[in-house]
């Protein structure tokens, strides 16, 4: 997608898959590696952190609150604190505010190649800035998105899965509803056996959850610094396999997965 500028530069976006986080919690981390290290560490590695925080009895500790902006900031995301009931749309609106958010720093970066300095898009006139977030908005809708979800199943988190379950297959048929692909994996934690356990594998549907929610056991603790630094690996995983593969292997993988 092309957009001319006013000085005669040309805006050209190519963007490749945007990788996100969603992390649903409602409490604060207390087993193992830091979650706002880890979550820096992820978008070092191109992968936006959003959170979600899931209201206790209407309230959260302020630690938790930290925490939770905390997690989003260190990742470039978007974080949002709700009550359980309105969870389904605030995980649509997380996910694609951190889409709009991504692409713009994307075009900003090429903005400032062509423009030079620090320009942005808040420095060109109103009707540019329009044009441009128009290609932002047509990006979204088109833009290849990867979203590896993680669930807090800690004792805390056993009456809200139900809900949980219902906002991520909401999220998966609204953005399903776009042009461009989309790919999610689940991941708990705590796990039965581990810190972290894989739920699903990539797919473009969540409706398997249906049925695996409803088998989730709930433990005591909240490692969420493990879970983002898994979820991390998780992503360098598939790149790494994608590497090894030739173009056509690769098409046949993307069809698998």
């Amino acid at each position: 997608m092309v957009t001319n500028l006013a000085n005669g530069g040309r805006l050209s976006m190519r963007t490749g898959t945007l990788k996100q986080i969603l992390l649903i919690t409602d409490g604060c981390s207390n087993q193992g590696e830091d979650p706002i290290a880890m979550s820096a560490l992820a978008k070092e590695q191109g992968v936006t952190v959003n959170v979600i925080g899931v209201m206790e009895q209407d309230v959260i500790d302020d630690q938790g609150l930290k925490e939770i902006e905390g997690i989003a900031l260190a990742g470039g995301g978007v974080s949002q604190v709700v009550y359980s009931q309105q969870l389904s749309q605030t995980v649509q609106m997380v996910t694609r505010k951190a889409m709009t958010q991504t692409l713009q720093g994307v075009v900003n970066k090429e903005l400032q190649q062509i423009l030079g300095g620090a320009k942005t898009m808040e420095d060109l006139p109103p009707e540019k800035r329009g044009e441009i977030m128009e290609v932002v908005d047509e990006l979204g809708e088109a833009v290849e998105l990867e979203v590896l979800i993680l669930v807090d199943t800690s004792a805390s988190m056993k009456h809200k899965l139900p809900t949980v379950k219902e906002a991520l297959l909401d999220l998966s048929l609204s953005l399903n509803a776009r042009s461009g692909s989309n790919r999610f994996s689940v991941f708990v934690f705590p796990g039965k056996k581990t810190e972290v356990e894989k739920l699903l594998d990539w797919t473009p549907r969540l409706e398997s959850l249906s049925s695996i929610f409803s088998k989730l056991t709930t433990g005591g603790i909240t490692p969420t610094g493990p879970a983002i630094q898994e979820a991390i690996s998780y992503f360098q995983k598939k790149r790494s396999l994608r590497s090894l593969l030739s173009r056509d292997d690769e098409q046949f993988f993307e069809e698998s997965v």
